[in-house]
């Protein structure tokens, strides 16, 4: 990934050089499981702990002959080695090593993603509780509907990210695995004791059976949530451009002084951040195409697969970590004007009220719901059509002044009615006691 999205600590976990340097702690797990076997020589063990290490130049040059990247840093390892070198990648193939660094790497990897998700929706909690009463137009198709709260937008947020951090805790759990389990996964030449004590040592779990690779389902479904978990990210980002649109301005990213819009125009103030949120979501939901098709190799490995993760691995995590961290930080900082929402939701001169018109003739005058609708409609197309007030329709309106008295209809026309439950659904949601 290209270091404009690369943030440090997610960027060192995927350097050719932390590969290699993982590649050799899992060599020397091994050793040291078959030290406790009785098989190597606990002062063998105890040398190439102390001594073995490799140079990336080195790695390089070899492969450039070997063509095999897992042959190349064994032969520079055993370089820095006496007589005990015999014992590095001693009865496995490379890709218990790979596989299983590989499952080490994702567990330091999930650690920075798990703090992420918690972050954002620490500040997403934060957030919703400060805006639950923050009345603003709710909208279907785009279209005004009924009033909501910004604080019942951000709440469903939350349940959201709840469902992803769930979803996210099942698919790191599965991708962080390993397998010391040979060249088709039987245990020919090395015994399952030492994948168990490998694995233990790294913090990983143990795959039930393998063949010569990890199954990359696990891969597939850990990417695949990694790409929800954009995909949700770019849904809160979609919401805040909408809503900054200079036509509704109900939020805005917060502007920092001295920051430009354009080029051209000092009077721009764009929804930037919410804007590249949704622009990588794009290439993180694209990875999960390539992870999926990664699950079928031919009988008990090809190296198909190889290449792609070479890629996708470190870029989708990368990413994720960036958006996730530069969306708490917008979503932090994001400027709310709440008289602006009030002042949108008189717009439609009072037509997001109909539905309550229509209830209280069908539940207080007992008209038919047919007779309510038949009433009602006609007005709210006089009022649209010419800007009038739709309250002051209802009013003077013989048949429907029949059945409501004015208290009736100032009732109606009250915002609060449609807010009164959100007490509820945010101790449902979790976010109040």
């Amino acid at each position: 990934m290209i270091d404009r999205y690369t943030r440090p600590e997610m960027g060192k976990i995927w350097t050719l050089h932390n590969q290699y340097n993982d590649w050799l702690k899992v060599e020397i797990a091994i050793d040291e499981a078959w030290s406790k076997l009785g098989e190597i020589p606990s002062s063998d063990v105890e040398k190439i702990k102390k001594n073995a290490t490799f140079s990336d130049e080195g790695i390089a040059k070899i492969e450039s002959v070997t063509h095999h990247d897992m042959v190349a840093f064994t032969r520079d390892v055993s370089k820095s080695l006496g007589k005990e070198r015999k014992w590095i990648h001693y009865g496995v193939t490379s890709t218990d090593v790979e596989d299983t660094a590989y499952g080490y790497r994702f567990k330091k990897a999930d650690r920075i993603l798990k703090d992420d998700i918690q972050k954002l929706m620490d500040v997403i909690a934060k957030k919703a509780v400060k805006y639950k009463k923050t009345v603003m137009i709710g909208r279907t198709h785009g279209v005004h509907a009924e009033p909501t709260t910004f604080g019942l937008v951000l709440a469903r947020w939350y349940s959201e990210m709840k469902r992803n951090q769930k979803r996210f805790d099942a698919a790191a759990n599965g991708i962080e695995a390993g397998k010391i389990s040979g060249a088709v996964g039987t245990f020919a030449n090395i015994p399952p004791q030492v994948e168990k004590y490998v694995c233990h040592k790294l913090g990983i779990r143990a795959q039930e059976i393998s063949s010569q690779v990890l199954p990359r389902d696990l891969h597939a479904e850990y990417i695949a949530t990694l790409a929800l978990l954009a995909t949700s990210l770019e849904k809160f980002a979609l919401e805040i451009r909408h809503l900054q649109r200079t036509e509704v301005h109900e939020v805005e990213e917060h502007f920092a002084t001295g920051q430009k819009g354009s080029s051209a125009m000092p009077h721009k103030r764009n929804p930037v951040g919410s804007e590249n949120i949704c622009g990588l979501s794009r290439v993180v939901r694209g990875h999960m195409i390539s992870a999926y098709e990664d699950v079928p190799l031919w009988h008990e490995r090809d190296i198909s697969h190889s290449s792609v993760e070479r890629i996708i691995m470190p870029d989708t995590t990368i990413l994720l970590d960036y958006m996730m961290h530069r969306f708490t930080n917008i979503l932090n900082d994001l400027d709310v004007f709440p008289e602006r929402m009030k002042k949108n939701m008189n717009l439609t001169h009072g037509l997001i009220y109909s539905q309550r018109v229509l209830l209280k003739l069908i539940d207080d005058a007992g008209l038919t719901r047919e007779k309510a609708y038949d009433a009602v409609q006609p007005l709210t197309a006089k009022s649209w059509q010419n800007g009038e007030s739709f309250k002051k329709l209802v009013e003077d309106d013989p048949t429907i002044s029949k059945y409501l008295s004015k208290k009736d209809i100032d009732d109606a026309f009250d915002y609060h009615y449609h807010i009164r439950r959100a007490d509820y659904i945010f101790k449902r949601v979790g976010l109040e006691k």
